[in-house]
C-alpha cells in the first residue's frame, strides 16, 4: 500500500502545531502557577500578554520559513522573540519554571538563520544563557541543563526543517515521475500507432490498387485482393486494440511473412529469409518492428523493383538487414518511423543504421544482443 503524503501546507501546519505544543510544555507550568497560585491579576495579565506575543511570533516565524517565505525582517522577529523570552524570568522570577523561557528561541535558530550563522548563534547563546541564569539565581543543575539543551534544540529545529523539505522534494519528484511516465506512455502509444497503422494502411492501399488494375481482366484476382483487404483491415483493428491495451507483441517470423507477401503483391522481387528456431525470444519484437517499418518505407518512399532481406546471427547479436533499389525516385515527406525504430533498438541495447548506400539503393540494418538487456 502506498502511503498518501499530505500537501506541504498541511505538513507545515502539523509541524508548527507540534512545536507550539512543545514550547507550551516549557512555559505553561509557570503560567499555571501565576494564575492559580499567586493569582495576582496584574501579573496574570502581563504573563498572558507576553505568552500570547511569544506564541504568535514563534508560530509565524516557523510557518513562514518552513514554506520558504523568508524575509530579512525575520531576523528582527527572532531577536524580538529572544528579548521577550529572556525578559520573562527577569520580570516574574526564575523560579516556578519561568527560567525555561531561556530555551524557547533556540528551536528557531536553524529555522530562520543559515546553517553557519545558526551554529554560531546557538554556541553564543549556550554560553550566555547559563551566565544570565546565574545572575537570576538559578541552581547549578539548571545552568548545566540550559547549556546542553540550547544546542540540542537548535539541532532539533534544523532536523525538522530538513525532513520537511526532503519530504516536499520527494513529493515533487514523485509528481514529476508520474508526469514523465504519462509522457513516455503517450510517446509509446503514438509510436506504436504510427508503426501499426502506417504499415497496415499502406498494405491496404496497395491491395486496393492491385484490385483496381485487375478489375476488368481478372475478377477472381479482384475477389482475392478484396478478401486480403478485409483480412488486413480486421488485423489492423485488432492491432490497434492491442496497442491501446499495451499488450501487442511482434514476431520477426510473422512480420517477414507479411513483408514478403506485401512486397510481392506490389511487384517487388523478394525472398523470405529463413529465421533460425534458436533465436532468443526477446529479439523478435524489436527486429519485427524493423521489418514492418522497412516495408512501409519501401512502399511509400521508393519505386523499388527488388528488395533483399537478410537475417543472420553471430556469437553476440542477431542482425536484420533490408536493402532495396529505387531510393529517391519518390519524394520523401518525412516522418517519425525511422527515428521511432532507432529508439526501439536503442532501448533493446542494439544498433540501428539507415540510409542510402549509393546506386539508388537504401539500406536498413538493426541488431539486438542475444542476451536480454
Amino acid at each position: 500500500m502506498q502511503l498518501r503524503i499530505p500537501r506541504p501546507p498541511v505538513i507545515a501546519a502539523i509541524i508548527v502545531a507540534m512545536a507550539l505544543v512543545a514550547m507550551a510544555g516549557l512555559l505553561l507550568p509557570a503560567y499555571w502557577y501565576e494564575v492559580f497560585e499567586r493569582a495576582d491579576p496584574g501579573r496574570v495579565l502581563a504573563a498572558t500578554a507576553f505568552l500570547g506575543a511569544i506564541f504568535a511570533l514563534y508560530g509565524r516565524l516557523f510557518w513562514q520559513n518552513l514554506m520558504r517565505r523568508t524575509a530579512r525582517s525575520h531576523r528582527l522577529g527572532l531577536l524580538a522573540l529572544t528579548v521577550l523570552c529572556w525578559s520573562l524570568p527577569a520580570l516574574f522570577g526564575a523560579d516556578q519554571g519561568w527560567g525555561n523561557a531561556l530555551l524557547a528561541p533556540a528551536g528557531l535558530f536553524a529555522v530562520v538563520l543559515p546553517v553557519r550563522e545558526s551554529t554560531v548563534t546557538a554556541g553564543a547563546v549556550a554560553l550566555a544563557a547559563p551566565l544570565y541564569g546565574a545572575l537570576l539565581g538559578q541552581p547549578p543543575q539548571t545552568l548545566l541543563y540550559t547549556f546542553v539543551a540550547i544546542p540540542f534544540m537548535t539541532f532539533s529545529g534544523y532536523v525538522t526543517v530538513w525532513f520537511f523539505h526532503v519530504v516536499r522534494e520527494l513529493e515533487e519528484a514523485r509528481a514529476e515521475l508520474a508526469r514523465s511516465a504519462v509522457g513516455e506512455e503517450r510517446m509509446r502509444f503514438a509510436r506504436d500507432l504510427h508503426d501499426v497503422l502506417g504499415h497496415s494502411l499502406q498494405a491496404v492501399a496497395l491491395r486496393a490498387e492491385v484490385a483496381e488494375r485487375y478489375l476488368e481482366r481478372d475478377p477472381g484476382r479482384v475477389r482475392k485482393e478484396l478478401a486480403e483487404i478485409q483480412t488486413m483491415a480486421r488485423d489492423a483493428v485488432r492491432d490497434v486494440r492491442e496497442v491501446v491495451r499495451g499488450h501487442r507483441r511482434t514476431s520477426l517470423r510473422t512480420e517477414l511473412d507479411g513483408m514478403t507477401a506485401v512486397l510481392r503483391a506490389a511487384g517487388i522481387r523478394t525472398d523470405r529469409p529463413e529465421v533460425g528456431a534458436d533465436l532468443p525470444e526477446h529479439v523478435h519484437e524489436p527486429l519485427g518492428w524493423v521489418a514492418r517499418e522497412a516495408t512501409t518505407n519501401v512502399l511509400r518512399h521508393a519505386a523499388a523493383t527488388w528488395c533483399l532481406i537478410t537475417v543472420w546471427a553471430d556469437d553476440a547479436q542477431v542482425w536484420v538487414e533490408i536493402t532495396n533499389d529505387g531510393a529517391g525516385r519518390r519524394p520523401h515527406a518525412g516522418g517519425s518511423g525511422l527515428s521511432g525504430l532507432a529508439e526501439r533498438i536503442a532501448a533493446a541495447g542494439g544498433e540501428f543504421i539507415a540510409g542510402p548506400v549509393g546506386d539508388g539503393t537504401f539500406r536498413v540494418a538493426a541488431s539486438v544482443p542475444k542476451g536480454a538487456s
